[in-house]
């Protein structure tokens, strides 16, 4: 799967319809908003109660879902059971989880998807996090590395190594 992101707003023909998942996994401080818990404002499955006084940080949000057109359905974040953004700090891709579907990111068709992405994106110099709740797991290529509690703000840093298998990466929070 390539990706083709539109830099403002979503892609042609996308549109969130009954999706909320992002109203639901991520923390809000704005609103008092926890994550894993749905917004105060959302109605699951149909939309935001105050659509039109709706936060900025909700009106500015885009997934990558409605970003890239080239996604396939499956991918709407209330498909998958995880909702994929770009980070604009660094262009990385983060995942975050639905807890109460906490390894969705592992099952098919997802995972081996996820795994190509990484790879394109390494070549790149970027990489893909996927979160449940604070907890941080990098998606590399032809492994998976736990960071263990993190924030999409906090760096660490990756090198090869080689292991006791042969050739793999360590990471370490900066």
């Amino acid at each position: 799967m390539s990706m083709v992101i539109t830099p403002y707003g979503s892609a042609p023909g996308r549109e969130c319809g009954s999706c909320t998942m992002c109203c639901k996994v991520y923390t809000f401080p704005e609103i008092n908003k926890p994550a894993g818990v749905w917004c105060k404002f959302c109605n699951p499955g149909k939309g935001c109660k105050i659509h039109d006084n709706v936060p900025d940080p909700c009106r500015d949000f885009f997934c990558l879902w409605m970003t890239d057109g080239t996604m396939p359905d499956e991918w709407r974040p209330d498909r998958a059971r995880f909702v994929l953004t770009v980070y604009p700090g660094n262009g990385f891709v983060y995942g975050q989880a639905d807890l109460g579907s906490p390894g969705a990111w592992r099952r098919a068709p997802y995972y081996d998807k996820l795994r190509a992405m990484a790879k394109a994106l390494l070549e790149q110099r970027r990489h893909l996090l996927m979160f449940v709740g604070d907890q941080a797991t990098l998606v590399m290529p032809d492994e998976d590395v736990p960071l263990g509690k993190m924030t999409a703000e906090d760096n660490f840093r990756i090198e090869p190594v080689f292991g006791p298998k042969g050739p793999t990466w360590r990471a370490t929070k900066a």
